[in-house]
C-alpha cells in the first residue's frame, strides 16, 4: 500500500485534509504531521495516522520517514520558513521523493522532482474563469496543458444547430454537451444550441484554434479563410472586356465584404491601355502584383494563397473550368462570376440536397448573404429525398431565427434547371466537393443538382470547401 506524508498547518491545510478524506476511493495511508490541533479535519478516519510533532526538527521527521517507503510527499503550511525547513529535512533523507509544496511566496527551486502549487496563480485561474467568453482549461485533469478545455457556444457562433457528425474534429473531440445544468453523451445527431458548453478534449493549440472558431463573430467573411480577396488575370487568354468586368466585380466584392486587402495578380502581361488601367489600382487597400517569370499556375497560386492570406477567389467562367481541380484543392472559397451584373443579385439561392455538406457551410452563406444584404432561398424539388430536405429546411429555419435574417423556402415539382433557369440574378451557394466535375455527357445523368452547376454558368456561383 502506497503511503504519503502530509506535513500540514493552517486553514488550508485543514480544508485540504478533509478533501482528501472524503475524495480518496483507494483508501491509501496518509502520515500527516502538524502542530496545532485546529488543523486536524472535524472526522477521523483509520487511512490517517497523526503525528504532532515540529516538522523543522530534522533529527524527529527523520525518523518518521524511516517508518515507511513514502511514496510522496506534500508540503501545506502557512509559513514560509517552516516550509522551507520542512523542504530541506525531507531531502537530507530522500534527494528522489515527489514533493507537492504550497507556494504562497513565489519561491524559487530547482528540482526536477518537486511540484510547486502556487497559490496565487491558482485563485487567479480560478476567478479567470468566471468572466464570460474565456475558455476553461483543466487544471488538474490529464497533463494540465490545455488538452481538456470547456467552451460555452454563444449566440451566433457557426457553430449553432450543428450536428456532431457534421463538424470537422481532428486532432479534437467533443465528448460532453451542458445544457440547462444537464449532462448530455453526445452523439452524431446530437445539436449544438446557443448557450450550450461543450467539453474538448485534443491538442492544446487545436484546441485554441477551435474556441476562436466557435467564437467567431458574424460579417466577419471571408474569416476564417483568409482576410484578402485574390484575382487571377492571364492577360494572355483574356480580352480587355473580360478583364475589366472581372476586375469590377472583384472590387465591388471588396468594397461590400470585411475584407483587407484586394490582390490582383498578373500573368502574361501585355502592353495595353487595360495594363495601364490595372497598374492605377495599385493602392493602399489593392496589391497590383505582376508576373515576369512565367512560372507555373499551380506553384503561383499556392504559393499566394499562403503569402497574402487569401480568403476568397474571384473568377470568371473559362478559368474555373480550365482549373476546377486546382480552385478545389486550395479549399479556399471561390466566387465564379455571372454574365450579368454584380449589382442586379437580388437573392441567394441553395439547393435542399447533401444536407451534411450543406450544413456545414451554412454558417457562410447567412455571413455573405448579411453583408450583401440578400434574402436566402432555399429550393425544395419534390423527388428529392425528402428526409435530406427537411434537415436543411429545419437548420436554415434555426439559424434565421437566430441571425434574424429571412429564408424563404420554395418548393416546387419542375424539373430542377428549369426552375433555376428560370430564375434570374441569384447567388448561388455550392458545397466545393471533389464531386464537382467537369460537363460531360455523362453528367447529366446525375440525380444531384449541385454537380450541374455548369447550366446554370451565366450566373453568379460561390463554392464553398466541404468535407469531400
Amino acid at each position: 500500500m502506497k503511503h504519503i506524508l502530509i506535513v500540514a498547518h493552517g486553514k488550508t491545510a485543514k480544508v485540504f485534509l478533509s478533501r482528501v478524506l472524503h475524495s480518496d476511493l483507494n483508501k491509501k495511508k496518509y502520515s500527516v504531521v502538524y502542530y496545532d490541533e485546529q488543523t486536524l479535519p472535524d472526522e477521523k478516519s483509520e487511512q490517517f495516522l497523526f503525528y504532532k510533532f515540529d516538522p523543522t526538527s530534522r533529527v524527529k521527521l527523520n525518523s518518521l520517514l524511516q517508518t515507511h517507503d513514502y511514496y510522496q510527499a506534500m508540503i501545506v503550511l502557512s509559513s514560509k520558513s517552516d516550509t522551507l525547513a520542512t523542504y530541506d529535512n525531507i531531502r537530507s533523507v530522500d534527494p528522489d521523493m515527489q514533493i507537492v509544496l504550497l507556494d504562497m511566496w513565489d519561491l524559487s527551486f530547482n528540482d526536477p522532482n518537486l511540484t510547486i502549487v502556487n497559490s496565487k496563480d491558482v485563485v487567479s485561474n480560478i476567478l479567470s474563469n468566471y468572466l464570460p467568453d474565456i475558455p476553461l482549461a483543466a487544471q488538474n485533469l490529464g497533463l494540465g496543458t490545455g488538452e481538456i478545455m470547456e467552451f460555452k457556444i454563444p449566440f451566433g457562433s457557426p457553430f449553432t444547430y450543428r450536428h456532431i457528425a457534421n463538424i470537422e474534429q481532428k486532432r479534437w473531440k467533443i465528448v460532453a454537451i451542458f445544457r440547462e445544468h444537464k449532462l448530455i453523451v453526445p452523439t452524431p445527431k446530437s445539436i449544438l444550441k446557443p448557450n450550450d458548453s461543450i467539453l474538448t478534449v485534443g491538442n492544446p493549440n487545436v484546441l485554441k484554434s477551435v474556441y476562436k472558431s466557435i467564437n467567431r463573430e458574424f460579417g466577419q467573411f471571408p474569416i476564417p479563410f483568409g482576410e484578402n480577396i485574390y484575382c487571377y488575370i492571364d492577360m494572355q487568354s483574356m480580352d480587355s472586356d473580360a478583364i475589366e468586368k472581372l476586375c469590377n466585380d472583384a472590387m465591388l466584392l471588396h468594397s461590400t465584404l470585411n475584407s483587407k486587402h484586394l490582390i490582383f495578380r498578373i500573368v502574361n502581361p501585355i502592353y495595353s491601355k487595360i495594363l495601364n488601367k490595372l497598374k492605377s489600382y495599385d493602392t493602399p487597400s489593392m496589391f497590383v502584383e505582376m508576373d515576369f517569370y512565367e512560372h507555373k499556375i499551380e506553384t503561383l497560386i499556392h504559393s499566394d494563397m499562403e503569402h497574402f492570406q487569401v480568403g476568397v477567389v474571384v473568377t470568371n467562367q473559362a478559368f474555373f473550368s480550365q482549373h476546377l481541380t486546382l480552385l478545389h484543392d486550395i479549399k479556399v472559397p471561390v466566387l465564379k462570376i455571372g454574365s450579368g451584373s454584380f449589382f442586379n443579385i437580388k437573392e441567394s439561392v441553395v439547393i435542399s440536397s447533401e444536407s451534411e455538406k450543406i450544413e456545414t457551410i451554412s454558417s457562410i452563406i447567412f455571413d455573405v448573404s448579411s453583408q450583401f444584404k440578400l434574402d436566402i432561398s432555399i429550393l425544395e424539388f419534390e423527388g428529392d429525398d425528402h428526409d435530406e430536405s427537411l434537415k436543411v429546411i429545419e437548420h436554415f429555419e434555426n439559424l434565421s431565427k437566430l441571425f434574424q435574417e429571412k429564408v424563404k423556402v420554395v418548393k416546387t415539382r419542375r424539373n430542377p434547371i428549369r426552375e433555376l433557369g428560370s430564375r434570374q440574378n441569384f447567388l448561388q451557394f455550392l458545397p466545393f466537393d471533389a464531386n464537382i466535375q467537369e460537363k460531360s455527357i455523362f453528367s447529366f445523368f446525375t440525380k444531384n443538382i449541385n454537380r450541374l452547376y455548369f447550366q446554370f454558368s451565366d450566373n453568379y456561383q460561390i463554392f464553398l470547401p466541404s468535407e469531400d
